[in-house]
């Protein structure tokens, strides 16, 4: 899902001026690498930001795109998300939000709580330390593998 231009201008934004005030230089690759991310809601993983970063600059490296996405990452402009099989999905919807996973096809939607964002935070994870912010993530078949599980078994 495509967030509305606004908010994308939004993100856009916020990005230069978090790269300014971490003196963090604001480069065109990086500029690109995250507007790829912050352009769409699939989470996509390194490899698709590659993609799409190098149709518009063609000389850009996989190994910039994965050193870019963790310097984004370290300075709060995106977050990860763990799908199947261990692929790391990064997501530039800091705004509190949860997610649903499919297990088959690794489809990664957001969704929004209130109920999940009030959690009370039980007594054993504070033991732990301090809790910055609360994540619910549900796992399981999305509709469209749902559907074809159901042709299949036939």
């Amino acid at each position: 899902m495509t967030p509305p231009p606004r908010e994308l201008q939004q993100r856009m934004n916020r990005f230069g001026d978090v790269l300014r005030r971490s003196r963090a230089k604001l480069t065109h690759q990086r500029m690109e690498i995250y507007r790829e991310v912050a352009r769409t809601g699939d989470h996509p993983d390194a490899e698709t930001v590659y993609r799409g970063v190098r149709k518009r600059i063609p000389t850009v490296s996989l190994d910039t795109v994965y050193r870019t996405l963790w310097l984004l990452m370290d300075l709060g402009l995106i977050t990860t998300l763990v799908t199947t099989r261990g692929r790391v999905r990064f997501d530039a919807n800091i705004d509190s939000h949860h997610h649903f996973v499919c297990t088959e096809c690794g489809m990664a939607g957001d969704f929004h709580s209130n109920e999940f964002d009030g959690l009370e935070i039980p007594d054993a994870v504070k033991a732990w330390g301090t809790v910055e912010r609360t994540h619910v993530e549900f796992r399981g078949l999305c509709s469209r593998c749902s559907r074809e599980k159901v042709k299949r078994s036939r």
